[in-house]
């Protein structure tokens, strides 16, 4: 008696083989590879380019520039223990807690009424500070203000120091590129005067702001005079 394992199903009747030749096989694979070509799969998503982390600010261009310096003319420093007894008054943040605020204590020396007094001059203000957008991540929060245009100084700038060009000068004129500026700063000199007298043709201002007491009533006062010099009356826009 036969097990299954031994009963071997009927063969099927063989067939002969389909012959190609080469020149058939080779007219397949082009044709294959033509379909590969033109009839791709569904596209890869394209990858969105990563943004700025910043928004451009519109910058009104009929108002003058007002290029703004943080370690000086916002942060006081440099008085002595007999000028200040007492030490530099401290201030809590504005409208907003800006990012690291607890990691830079000199932050809380800068008085937040600047920044409504900043707001109403009638000027484009513009970071030109060594702090360059972290002016905007912590000085602008805590001053209410809005993110601001931040001037990019190709290298480390220098002090100008007695005789010196200081080394944003050049820089600012290069940004106002003509364009009527107010450049406030605690270590602008007579050399930095004759450099943009003689390479701006515009009007400027340029403020010195004594660093030992920061921003003062007779430092807005005289802004505000020059901005509003020269301004286009309301009817010439």
């Amino acid at each position: 008696m036969c097990t299954a394992s031994h009963v071997q199903p009927p063969r099927a009747a063989a067939k002969k083989p389909m012959m190609i030749s080469n020149g058939r096989v080779a007219s397949m694979v082009t044709t294959l590879l033509g379909h590969a070509v033109h009839h791709p799969g569904p596209p890869v998503p394209r990858r969105e380019p990563e943004r700025s982390r910043y928004r451009a600010p519109v910058i009104d261009p009929r108002l003058p520039l007002l290029f703004l310096d943080v370690d000086g003319p916002l942060i006081p420093f440099g008085a002595s223990p007999r000028q200040l007894p007492g030490g530099y008054p401290t201030y809590g943040p504005g409208r907003r807690q800006p990012r690291g605020a607890g990691t830079n204590p000199l932050l809380s020396r800068i008085d937040p009424a600047h920044g409504p007094r900043l707001s109403a001059l009638p000027c484009a203000l513009v970071w030109a500070t060594t702090w360059m957008s972290d002016a905007n991540d912590c000085v602008a929060p805590w001053l209410g203000l809005p993110e601001l245009p931040v001037v990019s100084w190709p290298e480390p700038s220098e002090g100008g120091g007695a005789g010196r060009v200081h080394g944003k000068t050049r820089v600012l004129v290069d940004w106002a590129a003509g364009r009527p500026f107010a450049w406030v700063d605690d270590e602008i000199t007579d050399a930095d005067r004759t450099c943009v007298a003689a390479h701006h043709p515009g009007r400027a201002l340029l403020h010195h702001v004594d660093a030992r007491r920061g921003l003062g009533e007779a430092d807005f006062a005289a802004l505000d005079q020059w901005l509003r010099t020269g301004l286009p009356a309301r009817g010439d826009h």
